[in-house]
């Protein structure tokens, strides 16, 4: 029975560090990147890329530029640059889903997250996102990391037709 408890206890604690290790690392960008269809696009292939739109975050808690626009059907490579002395990250997605990702930050800060819409990006660093912006509308991104959302990290973009 200890000899169980062990084992049990050694695959949560591996499990538990996987999934709470947010740290200073920008996320791996060379592992596959699932394809599921979101409501704001599907992952794309960066040889696919189209054009290059920068997005710069700061400590004041401020995207730069905090909107964009893209054709519907275009694949974009965000590059995600870091200028702050903290660690920040750029989410796609809807209000609510934000919303709902920003609550559970908040509630287990330290949470890992690599989904091909979002980037990690340590202190004075980047990060490159490619994305295929395959549905029209008007969608957002932020900042998800504790408090971040909260102190107004976040911007819009338009999929026009």
């Amino acid at each position: 029975m200890n000899r169980i408890s062990f084992f049990t206890a050694a695959a949560l604690l591996a499990l538990s560090s996987a999934a709470f290790s947010h740290g200073n690392e920008s996320h791996a960008a060379n592992a596959p990147t699932a394809k599921e269809q979101k409501d704001w696009g599907i992952a794309g292939d960066a040889d696919k890329a189209q054009r290059t739109i920068t997005l710069r975050m700061t400590d004041d808690m401020r995207f730069t530029p905090d909107h964009f626009s893209v054709k519907r059907g275009e694949t974009v490579r965000l590059r995600v640059e870091n200028k702050g002395v903290v660690m920040h990250e750029v989410v796609l997605g809807t209000k609510q889903s934000l919303q709902e990702h920003a609550d559970l930050m908040l509630k287990f800060p330290e949470m890992e997250h690599a989904e091909p819409y979002m980037a990690h990006v340590a202190p004075a660093k980047r990060e490159d996102l490619v994305w295929q912006f395959n549905r029209a509308g008007s969608f957002d991104f932020a900042c998800l990391i504790a408090g971040h959302f909260q102190a107004g990290m976040r911007g819009t973009f338009t999929v026009t037709q």
